[in-house]
């Protein structure tokens, strides 16, 4: 009875023993703690190498002597380039003529059929005489009956056995059979309705048997060689061109083709303020065809302008167009205007004589970013 009590009284004791040294381990000897729990100081040293890395490289990140953007760049110089004023156009034909009949009558000739090439003077559509011919003979013997009696009357007047009012009458009425056969023929000569010019029906000729009144259609004929090319260039590009400047265009189909330029309008149209260009092209084959659409590029002149590679060509914060340039180891925005877009690259102005742009990293940098440039050799 009295060991057990003994037992109870020593069981507190060791427990605020233990107690007590591990506060002691916790509160003093926390390292060696740490090392019995199987912690090393190892750990607490890496953290704070990784924190004093971070703030170095922000350090680094802030500086600019100590942290610069790597870009690749290149050389350029002005060059003279031929400029161009490019706009779209259509071929028309050089004639257009709907060929109609001046009078009236019956067709009696084959007709020719859309596609039939046809020279200046070929008939193309023949109309019935009908009495004309009649008519002809009628006011060929009255000229002669009229040629008569104007001799004697003048004969009679100049012997004083007429009066000067007869003589005169008779003049009058020869004078009016005179017109009257001229009528007669010219009525003849409309029968026969011919082609004004070397050229292509487009429609087939009047057909056989039908009946044309005066103004009716014979046939429509065009023209196409040589063949025009019409555009309308704007007034900001107007003044760089003039009649007799060469000129190209690419067709629809692909197809390269070069005129001259031969006619420039002096009146803007008055509602899209632009002005008419012809183009006049050589169509020997017939194988350019009226209607196409065609992209003309005209030869204007020749300016000085850089060559650079499209891709290097960036915005700045406000939207303007231009390069990044080296200037002592600096980026600086340069803007330019587009001269002519070509395969090879940009033409650009309103840059220096010789300068260096960066043709990859530009979206990487801004003015005042110090940059370390690799130089690549110009090979446009």
């Amino acid at each position: 009875m009295g060991y057990g009590k003994c037992n109870m009284r020593i069981i507190p004791i060791i427990t605020a023993l233990i107690v007590t040294g591990l506060l002691y381990l916790f509160v003093v000897e926390r390292d060696l703690l740490r090392g019995l729990i199987g912690f090393s100081s190892t750990q607490e040293e890496n953290t704070q190498l990784e924190e004093s890395n971070d703030v170095q490289d922000q350090t680094d990140s802030t500086d600019p002597e100590t942290k610069r953007v790597r870009v690749l760049a290149t050389t350029f110089e002005q060059k003279m380039v031929e400029t161009r004023v490019t706009l779209t156009g259509t071929t028309e034909a050089a004639r257009y003529v709907d060929v109609k009949s001046e009078t009236s009558g019956l067709v009696i000739s084959e007709p020719f059929r859309k596609g039939e090439n046809v020279k200046k003077g070929d008939v193309l559509c023949e109309l019935d005489p009908g009495t004309r011919l009649a008519a002809l003979e009628e006011a060929k013997a009255q000229l002669n009956s009229a040629e008569i009696n104007a001799l004697t009357a003048s004969r009679l007047a100049d012997g004083g056995l007429g009066s000067e009012a007869n003589k005169t009458s008779t003049q009058a009425a020869l004078q009016a059979t005179l017109a009257a056969v001229e009528r007669a023929k010219r009525e003849i000569s409309r029968l026969s309705i011919i082609a004004p010019f070397d050229g292509l029906l487009e429609t087939d000729a009047a057909e056989i048997g039908s009946f044309l009144q005066t103004g009716s259609l014979c046939a429509t004929i065009i023209q196409l060689n040589p063949i025009k090319i019409v555009g309308y260039v704007s007034e900001n590009d107007v003044d760089k061109l003039e009649i007799g400047i060469p000129a190209q265009a690419k067709l629809i189909s692909g197809r390269d083709i070069e005129g001259i330029v031969t006619f420039l309008s002096r009146s803007a149209d008055p509602s899209t303020r632009t002005f008419k260009v012809e183009i006049t092209v050589d169509n020997s084959d017939l194988s350019i065809r009226d209607g196409l659409t065609a992209e003309i590029s005209i030869l204007a002149e020749e300016t000085k302008a850089h060559l650079i590679p499209q891709s290097s060509l960036t915005l700045d914060d406000k939207g303007q167009i231009g390069v990044r340039t080296i200037v002592d180891d600096v980026a600086k925005f340069e803007p330019v205007n587009l001269v002519l877009d070509s395969p090879r690259g940009a033409w650009v102005q309103g840059l220096p004589s010789k300068v260096d742009v960066i043709v990859v990293g530009q979206e990487f940098v801004i003015d005042g970013t110090p940059v370390e440039a690799t130089y690549m050799e110009n090979t446009l």
